[in-house]
């Protein structure tokens, strides 16, 4: 499984906003996680989930504004589970907390835990972070339209644009690009964490992140 513990940036100097994200995460993935989003300690939240694109599209969707670092652990978690995340525990818990105290030394603010294959996975998702650093509010558009299910055509209709405009915007922002590797990072997510699960290898620690 993956855990996902996320801490808001600079919380001294800025309202609190774990509630408005775990509003967020219940709203678009709720039906997706195998326990709730829950604030845990002050200013940081939690949450489990089964399946390894769904833990990448709730981490790219904490990681889109400046509030928040996160980390994403995965392997085996302790059964039978509780009512509520606070409550679990187990090697994919211990591999999160790694990561998220990485990310806070990382530039792009997320970092990847579990066995020794975990790490490997993170860089590819800094590849994704750092593509989307680049996209403009316009790319940013086209793209919330078309993961809603919205073909490119209906999506250029909406925005009042012609679909060669939206394909330009599309090619401009590399959106095919970003769909195929998210998809393919998901899998290999997928394929990690029943690694680590099988193998029982202990998470990895912060050194060298």
């Amino acid at each position: 499984m993956f855990v996902i513990i996320a801490d808001q940036v600079d919380s001294r100097h800025d309202r609190d906003h774990v509630d408005e994200a775990i509003g967020m995460l219940t709203a678009r993935f709720g039906d997706r996680l195998v326990l709730p989003p829950e604030r845990t300690a002050g200013d940081e939240l939690q949450l489990l989930v089964a399946d390894g694109a769904t833990a990448l599209a709730a981490t790219l969707a904490l990681l889109r504004d400046d509030h928040w670092r996160a980390g994403l652990g995965l392997g085996a978690v302790l059964e039978p589970l509780p009512a509520g995340v606070r409550e679990a525990s187990g090697p994919a818990f211990i591999a999160a907390r790694a990561a998220v105290e990485a990310a806070e030394r990382r530039p792009l603010r997320c970092a990847v835990r579990g066995d020794a294959g975990a790490e490997d996975l993170g860089a590819l998702v800094d590849l994704l972070l750092a593509q989307r650093s680049r996209w403009s509010a316009q790319g940013w558009e086209l793209h919330d339209l078309l993961e809603r299910g919205l073909t490119q055509g209906e999506a250029a209709a909406q925005l009042g644009i012609t679909p060669q405009a939206a394909s330009k915007r599309a090619r401009a922002a590399g959106l095919r690009v970003d769909a195929e590797a998210r998809a393919a990072i998901g899998r290999l997510l997928d394929d990690r964490a029943g690694a680590a699960a099988d193998s029982g290898e202990a998470p990895t620690g912060v050194a060298g992140a």
